[in-house]
């Protein structure tokens, strides 16, 4: 009896207007290849325009979101659009002020 395949392997990239799409910067990917394709994404400090460019965690991101520029490194994959909370896992802001350097209020 021949075994059952198991879950494939975790990949190791990501096309970039997947990844925004789950990830949940756009609401499609279609308009998430639209972004990349004009010229709104940085990945790595290049711009890219071609929305099946290879995205893999350690990556940092600059993109045109919601009217401001985001700046985000890549932290997983993540293989489905799943719930916000799912797709903050994926990556991490580093515009935010970091909350250990907070100002103390006396």
């Amino acid at each position: 009896m021949a075994a059952r395949p198991g879950p494939p392997p975790p990949a190791a990239a990501l096309r970039l207007d997947k990844w925004l799409f789950v990830a949940r910067f756009f609401r499609s990917r279609a308009a998430a290849a639209a972004a990349v394709a004009a010229g709104r994404v940085r990945l790595n400090g290049l711009r890219i325009d071609k929305p099946a460019r290879q995205v893999a965690p350690g990556d940092t991101l600059t993109l045109v979101h919601a009217g401001r520029v985001r700046v985000v490194r890549v932290l997983a994959l993540g293989l489905r659009r799943g719930t916000t909370a799912e797709a903050a896992t994926l990556w991490r802001d580093l515009d935010a002020p970091d909350p250990s350097q907070a100002p103390v209020l006396e």
